[in-house]
């Protein structure tokens, strides 16, 4: 049977994304909804001037104090979500699932339903099948190349499985929610290329009306020449931008540019007006032409992500789709351009990107504009779309009696563990439990495995290990307060590796490696005196040493792993990209109020390291116990934390 062309494809795959869709809107009322983990609340205050050599640090800024104060205790707690203040948010996740946690309200950080909201929606979706999708990472030395993560693997592997057919099934239920989410009012720009854009017009005419569709927008990417690849055709230079608006009462705001000097109209007479309509300004003299807006490679915006627009197309945009205070959305973010010139032009934002280093970047990028304070939310537990995709098991509990042989352990008999997610290490008193590939192990889960200790099946064992597939930021440091508690990660190509090689090739080759966490440690956090300045004092945390995740759990080539375990032995604290201190930590969110990062050389000079010192001074505590939390991320994105009580 002849495979069926793309236009035959097309009423299924509408029909499939329609009802994808229509499964997530009709879950938002469930209880088990998908939501929104907060990792941190991020006060941009950057070290910037030497503050590790014992210099006086600046004052955090007014507005960034209301904040903290309204964040002290849970958040927005006990504030009617309609009468919260409204804050940025960075999310890391499949889109589909934020979109999903927006679209339900967040009742933990007071964020309403956002279902018809947002007032102007920018997208830039990957569109290349055959695109890079390592990460360059920079160590002292030597450059390594990571590859995508599991999430991403997951994520760009289903998007172009079957070619365009995939990536219109993976953009289709994602532009319904989309215009679920937008405004009466709003606009959408859909930014595409030669590969998909004509399909995806079909698809938005569908979603959005054929009616409501304003303009094909091309956007020249530079002069280009030289491409081997049109060495016999004509050179591409251009990429296409679909615009849709909502409703007939779109927002809409022409820009002009001033009439040259000198200029007059054909007919001889002055002009009148306020000037060329921007659009129309290639009909002005050539030295007045707007030519390509594409970024420079010397350009200070650069942020040294592949994929990056520049900051002057996304101003036109928002400026041109937008009011002051209205709320943009970029579900694609990528570096983190449209945020960053939504903050700028004074509008509302969300940024949300699947890749860790997408949200590496983005965060501080926002940090370096002195972005108003944002959080940085998490979404979603991906093992368990690669479990539910794989079909290898039927249920969880089978995976966790296969993962307890590889570990070698003997997992308890059904009557014992209804779960069937706990055994015994061989010849030992080492409980052995697996978390689920639907949760995060956290630091709720240490503390269960620490109980189970003495309580599973008649207690008495001398161990506990507890192997996880996720791991929320709280981990490590519960890791480290339970000495009786091992915890280890499962290796996150493993249901990968059991659906090409098999369980008994991986049980009889024994390669299967479960690493330790990545930690942190101090070598000082103390608070003294701020001198001359009354009711202040000064938090002086110092880093101490940073054990990375084994790096046979990095997606790295084999040469590539040889240059890390070098720097792990020799200068580990050159793989921490990114470090924040909250000096006040209520036990809940993470208020970020002192950030360092590899690129802030305006301190230090060094772009291979982050400062080792952070001296912030804040209000004196009148009552109980200052804890300090400090939490770093290293090159790959892996987070940890250490807490101190002084």
């Amino acid at each position: 049977m002849a495979q069926k062309s793309l236009i035959e494809e097309l009423p299924k795959i509408l029909r499939e994304g329609k009802e994808e869709a229509s499964r997530i809107l009709e879950r938002l009322g469930d209880s088990v909804k998908v939501a929104l983990q907060t990792n941190e609340l991020v006060l941009p205050a950057k070290d910037t001037d030497g503050l590790w050599k014992g210099q006086v640090p600046q004052v955090l800024p007014s507005y960034h104090s209301d904040v903290f104060g309204l964040f002290g205790e849970g958040l927005f707690e006990g504030k009617p979500m309609e009468n919260a203040p409204w804050i940025n948010r960075l999310i890391y996740g499949d889109n589909l699932l934020a979109m999903a946690a927006l679209l339900a309200g967040d009742e933990k950080t007071s964020l309403p339903s956002l279902r018809g909201k947002v007032d102007l929606v920018y997208i830039d979706p990957p569109f290349d099948s055959k695109a890079d999708y390592r990460t360059k990472i920079h160590l002292p030395g030597s450059d390594i190349s990571q590859k995508p993560t599991v999430i991403e693997q997951f994520a760009y592997s289903d998007t172009w499985k079957d070619g365009t057919a995939s990536y219109l099934r993976m953009i289709c239920p994602r532009l319904i929610l989309l215009h679920e989410l937008l405004a009466d009012t709003g606009s959408i720009y859909v930014h595409l290329d030669w590969h998909v854009g004509h399909y995806v017009k079909i698809l938005m005419d569908e979603i959005f009306g054929k009616e409501n569709f304003q303009r094909e927008i091309i956007w020249r990417i530079g002069w280009v020449s030289g491409y081997k690849s049109a060495d016999q055709n004509w050179v591409r230079n251009h990429d296409t931008i679909l615009y849709y608006n909502k409703g007939k009462n779109h927002v809409f705001n022409k820009e002009y540019l001033p009439y040259p000097e000198g200029y007059v109209r054909r007919d001889g007479n002055a002009p009148n007006g306020r000037g060329f309509p921007i659009e129309d300004t290639w009909n002005c003299s050539e030295g007045d032409r707007l030519d390509s807006i594409q970024i420079m490679s010397f350009s200070r915006e650069k942020v040294g992500y592949a994929t990056q627009k520049s900051e002057a197309l996304l101003e036109r945009i928002i400026k041109a789709s937008s009011n002051e205070g209205d709320l943009v959305l970029d579900v694609f973010a990528g570096s983190g351009t449209t945020a960053s010139v939504a903050e700028k032009l004074k509008r509302r934002w969300i940024s949300v990107d699947i890749g860790k280093p997408s949200a590496l970047i983005q965060r501080k990028r926002f940090i370096d504009n002195g972005a108003k304070p944002f959080l940085y939310q998490s979404v979603g537990d991906y093992q368990k779309e690669v479990f539910g995709a794989s079909r290898l098991f039927r249920r969880i509990g089978d995976l966790s009696e296969v993962v307890l042989k590889l570990y070698g352990a003997e997992p308890f008999p059904a009557e014992n563990c209804p779960t069937r997610n706990a055994g015994q290490l061989r010849e030992s008193r080492t409980l052995v439990l697996v978390d689920s590939p639907n949760k995060l192990t956290n630091a709720a889960s240490v503390k269960r495995a620490a109980e189970a200790k003495n309580a599973a099946l008649g207690g008495g064992w001398s161990k506990v290990v507890l192997l996880g597939w996720n791991f929320a930021w709280d981990i490590s440091q519960a890791a480290q307060m339970y000495k009786d508690v091992e915890v280890l990660v499962i290796p996150p190509d493993l249901m990968d590796a059991l659906k090409k090689r098999g369980f008994a090739d991986l049980l009889a080759g024994g390669k299967v490696r479960f690493s330790s966490l990545q930690y942190l440690s101090l070598n000082d956090a103390h608070v003294e005196e701020a001198e001359g300045r009354p009711g202040m004092e000064r938090v002086v945390v110092e880093l101490g040493n940073y054990v990375l995740l084994s790096p046979d759990n990095i997606p790295l080539d084999e040469k590539d792993k040889e240059t890390l375990s070098r720097v792990v032995k020799e200068d580990p604290l050159a793989l921490i990209e990114y470090w924040s201190v909250d000096p006040d930590y209520n036990g809940e969110t993470f208020r970020s109020m002192w950030q360092d990062y590899r690129e802030n050389t305006e301190n230090d000079g060094d772009p291979e390291h982050c400062v080792r010192v952070a001296s912030i001074e804040v209000p004196v505590r009148q009552t109980g116990t200052r804890v300090i939390c400090v939490k770093a991320v290293d090159v790959f994105g892996f987070e940890s934390i250490a807490i101190v009580r002084v």
